[in-house]
């Protein structure tokens, strides 16, 4: 573990990181995850994913729908509800975020032997064992 978090200590002192380019709060930032993880979602369903009330949540859609990251569209089964959902910009901006250590790993990766390139394939190969053992169902619509 110890050289894992040495590896991301390295990663996150790399300001290009598009998650330093942007402005977004943490609270806007889990908006925009979840919007990311779960498409789009009814107002009031999102307030409660992000554990806030509908005005606070309002607030902060507002300032995200002036970034031109999210939408607010009326549902077209009840005028009521408000569906959030990410622009194509917002898609990119956390696509961009969630990949941003990617890049990195292939420069580090280009820099091994194919001997060690099969070592550390075979050490990820049982993380991703592990991580799919331990996944929580994902939750129904």
């Amino acid at each position: 573990m110890g050289a894992q978090i040495r590896l991301e200590h390295l990663f996150a002192g790399d300001r290009s990181d598009p998650l330093f380019s942007s402005h977004l709060t943490m609270s806007q930032l889990k908006i925009m995850l979840l919007l990311a993880r779960h498409g789009t979602v009814a107002g009031g369903e999102l307030a409660r994913m992000v554990g806030v009330g509908a005005a606070a949540l309002s607030g902060m859609i507002d300032r995200l729908v002036v970034q031109e990251l999210v939408t607010r569209t009326e549902d077209v089964h009840d005028r009521r509800v408000r569906r959030i959902g990410l622009t194509r910009a917002g898609t990119e901006l956390i696509e961009g975020i969630i990949t941003a250590g990617a890049t990195k790993q292939r420069e580090l990766l280009s820099r091994l032997s194919a001997e060690e390139l099969t070592i550390v394939a075979q050490a990820m190969d049982l993380l991703v064992r592990e991580a799919a053992a331990v996944q929580p169902p994902a939750p129904e619509d």
